[in-house]
């Protein structure tokens, strides 16, 4: 009987964990799947390139915009993009004039 209580507050403590480690997360939740959020922002590419990015176009800045900070934060996350400077792609917001906070 002390065993059976034991392992089910064992569970609900490992719930807890879960649950907060996943409230720690993004407030927001992006419903795009990684391609789709990658195929949104290929207007972006060349303000992306690691060699000699060039500032976003109004395309690049409307996908930004239509694809939220959610997405956004998610790709930033995800594995790294071959020809992709993640360092860049947390600039874009700002150089768009969004108000996105930052991801990190």
């Amino acid at each position: 009987m002390k065993q059976a209580k034991f392992k089910t507050l064992q569970f609900l403590v490992f719930m807890m964990a879960i649950a907060c480690f996943l409230g720690l997360g993004k407030a927001k939740f992006c419903s795009n799947s990684l391609i789709s959020s990658l195929v949104q922002l290929i207007p972006c590419r060349p303000a992306l390139s690691p060699f000699h990015p060039i500032p976003p176009s109004l395309l690049c800045c409307n996908a930004i915009k239509t694809l939220g900070q959610s997405c956004l934060c998610a790709l930033l996350d995800a594995p790294p993009v071959s020809g992709v400077d993640y360092n860049l792609a947390m600039s874009l917001p700002q150089k768009c004039a969004t108000n996105f906070d930052p991801c990190f």
